[in-house]
């Protein structure tokens, strides 16, 4: 086989499945499993023959370059398909969510000024007409990328048509192919643009955090984010991995997916990885040995990896026995959730980045410590501001702005080319980057010291609150609204609402472990970031955005209304 090309040599995203196609003719790298087994198997020459097919039929449609496409679909090959089609016609293809409210599909169908949607289909796709898109031009998946008819003439398609299609202008590293909107919940949603160039640089940068080899994974993300597309699709699709999506939220058909699959590597949320642990836990209180579990736990903290998985080789047969790594980024990581899955000897890599630049810094297969994200990843460079210590980032894979949208691009690309993330970083003794919180959450109390609401909030985590958003009630006062000890968002998959008491024993029971793990959290704290007070939020889970972060204002405002539990000593 001939070496791979550099991907800074590649012209296109386009080009990336041209050079996969000739070079893994008779290799599945995208398959789809459902509740009834196996129901898609792709090369990625098939998936070019399908993205041609959807690229044919969108410019049958009256689509011309620069169109807007949105589309709204469960992760399934077909779906990677007409993104590579609607590149093809050079259009722009702007992903929605599928938990995205109808307000939000509605705003950003009104910013992204289009008339055309493409869905995907099946018992769990989306219904554009109770979502207010009835009103646009729909085309399913299916119908886009289904073969010609019998009579291809009659159908639009004539005897020359991919001769047509090949004489199509072909993209470049510059122009857009993707606009992903981050935020919908006020009236001026923000479009990401995203070039071919910037997603190759971002592949770039995951050759070196996930070094090329024969990858399998199982893909549980939503393809409507960067953090999926990227790591997952398109790289695995350079280098020829395997990548199977699972059309079901049952956690038994996920793990069967896993062992059918042989998964080696696996990129999730910080809340996925503690659902999975979650479901290991269980089954070995199920089976009564708690205490063999932690005995060999502590045991294989002092062996190589290869040992470890030996020693819970009972465990790896139920996760198909090849899982070697897991990628996780997109929010707090709790170093004893690291730490657990690196006993059963599975690397945990962390990673931090934005949709608007990409993996920004990353830990490796080599050095993976807790409580840092690692180093800058090439080709991206990375500074802190010597203002505020805000992290910011340049290079190939920062976004060139908001989709028409000068102002709110202006307000985070410098004329340098610098996109300040709001966050703010410090580095630790070994250079690695460690994250402090965001600088909007950011209280400053009375006597002028800062509080970073993300670093209270971390250790409520380590201490047994999982969820709970950190806030300041009254001029130097800070409270923590929480979720009941060990609850985990029910935003994850499979994931059932966690239950309350009801009867006053049982209330009284959970209010008890809520102080206990805050008075733990206060014993770790500087004296002036303690809690000073706490609340039960009232439903199961915070509410969120479609990118599943908690929307701090609504909870602030309901805080507001009542007073708080005072932390009693224990």
């Amino acid at each position: 086989m001939a070496e791979r090309p550099d991907p800074r040599e590649l012209g296109s995203l386009v080009e990336l499945l041209d050079e996969a196609a000739a070079r893994y003719p008779g290799r599945t790298t995208l398959a789809l499993r459902t509740d009834e087994g196996m129901a898609l198997a792709w090369t990625p020459a098939e998936t070019r023959h399908r993205a041609r097919l959807a690229a044919w039929r969108l410019r049958g449609l009256g689509l011309r370059p620069g169109d807007r496409l949105l589309t709204w679909s469960p992760s399934t090959p077909q779906l990677p398909a007409v993104y590579w089609g609607a590149m093809m016609a050079g259009l722009v293809v702007v992903p929605l969510d599928l938990r995205m409210a109808p307000e939000v599909l509605a705003r950003i169908a009104a910013r992204a000024e289009t008339r055309w949607l493409a869905i995907g289909t099946g018992l769990d796709a989306p219904d554009p007409e109770t979502a207010g898109l009835g009103h646009l031009t729909v085309r399913t998946l299916d119908e886009l990328t289904a073969d010609p008819p019998a009579d291809p003439p009659a159908h639009g398609f004539p005897a020359d048509w991919e001769a047509q299609l090949d004489a199509w202008p072909r993209p470049g590293r510059d122009d857009v192919w993707e606009v992903i909107y981050t935020s919908g919940s006020t009236g001026h949603p923000k479009g990401v643009m995203l070039t071919h160039g910037t997603v190759l640089s971002t592949i770039e940068a995951c050759m070196l955090i996930l070094p090329p080899r024969d990858h399998r994974a199982v893909s549980l993300l939503p393809l409507s984010h960067l953090f999926e597309q990227a790591p997952v699709l398109f790289y695995a699709t350079f280098i020829g991995a395997q990548v199977l999506y699972v059309r079901s939220r049952n956690p038994r058909v996920i793990f069967g997916a896993l062992r059918e699959h042989r998964v080696t590597t696996m990129v999730v949320t910080p809340q996925l990885l503690d659902l999975f642990w979650a479901v290991i836990v269980r089954e070995v209180a199920r089976q009564g040995r708690e205490r063999t579990f932690s005995r060999l736990r502590s045991v294989a903290r002092r062996l190589p990896y290869p040992a470890r998985r030996l020693l819970f080789r009972r465990v790896h047969v139920q996760l198909g026995g090849a899982l070697r790594l897991f990628v996780v980024a997109g929010a707090f990581l709790p170093p004893e959730t690291q730490l657990a899955w690196e006993d059963l000897g599975v690397v945990v890599v962390q990673g931090y980045g934005a949709t608007e630049c990409g993996p920004a810094a990353a830990t490796s297969e080599r050095e993976h410590p807790t409580g840092t994200v690692g180093r800058t990843v090439p080709p991206v460079r990375l500074r802190l501001s010597d203002a505020d210590q805000e992290i910011l980032v340049a290079g190939p894979t920062v976004t060139p702005g908001y989709w028409r949208d000068a102002d709110a691009t202006a307000a985070v690309l410098d004329a340098d080319g610098w996109y300040h993330t709001g966050d703010i970083g410090r580095y630790d003794e070994r250079g690695n980057l460690v994250l402090a919180g965001r600088k909007r959450n950011i209280i400053v109390l009375p006597n002028g010291l800062n509080v970073y609401p993300e670093d209270i909030e971390n250790v409520l985590q380590e201490c047994g609150l999982a969820q709970a958003v950190v806030l300041e009630t009254a001029p130097g006062r800070i409270e923590a609204v929480v979720l009941p000890v060990g609850s985990l968002p029910i935003v994850s998959v499979g994931q059932e609402t966690p239950g309350r008491p009801t009867d006053q024993a049982g209330r009284e029971r959970m209010d008890r472990d809520i102080e206990a793990a805050i008075r733990r959290a206060n014993s770790r704290l500087a004296a002036h970031s303690r809690i000073d007070g706490w609340r039960l939020w009232p439903e199961p889970d915070f509410p969120r955005t479609h990118t599943l972060k908690v929307k701090r204002d609504e909870v602030r405002g309901w805080a507001a209304e009542g007073p708080a539990l005072p932390i009693r000593e224990g």
